[in-house]
C-alpha cells in the first residue's frame, strides 16, 4: 500500500513539474522544482538493488543538485527531457536484437497469450512509432527549453505532450479495431479498453521491471 501511494504522489509530483518550474521562475525560487525531483531519484536509488540502475539514478540526482544551484533557468527544464529520454530508450530497447520482444508485444501478451506473426509484426511497428514518438519530444523539449519562453516550455511539457499522447493511443485503438478485423479476430476476441488498461495497471509494473534488467 504504500509503495502505491508513493507511487501516486510522485507521478503528481513529475505532473506538476512544468507548472512548479513555470512558477519558480516568476517567483525567483526556480531551484525548487528540481530539488524535489532529484529528491524522488534519489529515494528510488537507494531502494533500488540494481546496480545500474542506481548508478544512473544517482546520476541523475547529481545532475539536477547541480543545476539547482547553477544555471537555474536551463536545468531546471531538463526534467522533461530526461524522462521522455527515458521512455525513447525504454521503448527502443526492446527493439535490439536479442532483447524482444518488443514492448507492446509484452503487453500484449497479456491479451493475446500466443501471439500470430502479424499482430507480432504490428507490436514491433507500434513500438517503433512510441519510439519515435518520444525521441521528437526530446528534441522539442530541448528547443524550447533553449530558445523558447518558459510558458512556452511549460504549456508543451505539461499540456501539450499529454494531449498528443491521447491522441495517438486513440487513434492506434481506432485502427487496431480495423487491424484485428481484418486478421480474422472476432469482437469478442478484441480486449476493450477497460479489459486492456487493468492488464496494463495489474502487470506494467513487473513488465518494467524484466526490461531494466535485461
Amino acid at each position: 500500500m504504500r509503495t502505491i501511494l508513493r507511487s501516486i504522489i510522485s507521478s503528481i509530483i513529475f505532473l506538476l513539474y512544468p507548472y512548479l518550474v513555470y512558477k519558480g521562475v516568476q517567483e525567483g525560487v526556480v531551484w525548487f522544482a528540481p530539488a524535489v525531483i532529484a529528491s524522488i531519484y534519489f529515494f528510488q536509488a537507494v531502494k533500488t538493488r540494481k546496480r545500474r540502475v542506481r548508478l544512473q539514478k544517482l546520476g541523475i540526482v547529481i545532475i539536477l543538485f547541480l543545476g539547482a544551484i547553477y544555471y537555474q533557468d536551463i536545468m531546471a527544464k531538463l526534467v522533461p527531457i530526461i524522462i521522455q529520454l527515458s521512455l525513447m530508450l525504454f521503448f527502443g530497447k526492446t527493439l535490439l536484437r536479442g532483447k524482444g520482444p518488443s514492448l507492446v508485444e509484452r503487453f500484449a501478451q497479456l491479451d493475446f497469450p500466443d501471439i500470430p506473426p502479424v499482430l507480432s509484426r504490428y507490436c514491433r511497428h507500434l513500438t517503433m512509432m512510441w519510439t519515435g514518438f518520444f525521441a521528437f519530444n526530446v528534441m522539442a523539449c530541448l528547443l524550447l527549453a533553449l530558445l523558447a519562453p518558459v510558458h512556452w516550455w511549460a504549456i508543451y511539457t505539461g499540456v501539450m505532450i499529454f494531449l498528443l499522447t491521447a491522441l495517438l493511443m486513440v487513434a492506434e485503438y481506432i485502427w487496431r479495431f480495423f487491424l484485428f478485423r481484418r486478421i480474422e479476430l472476432s469482437p469478442e476476441q478484441i480486449p476493450g479498453v477497460k479489459e486492456s488498461a487493468k492488464a496494463m495497471i495489474i502487470n506494467g509494473r513487473k513488465i518494467w521491471l524484466d526490461v531494466q534488467a535485461s
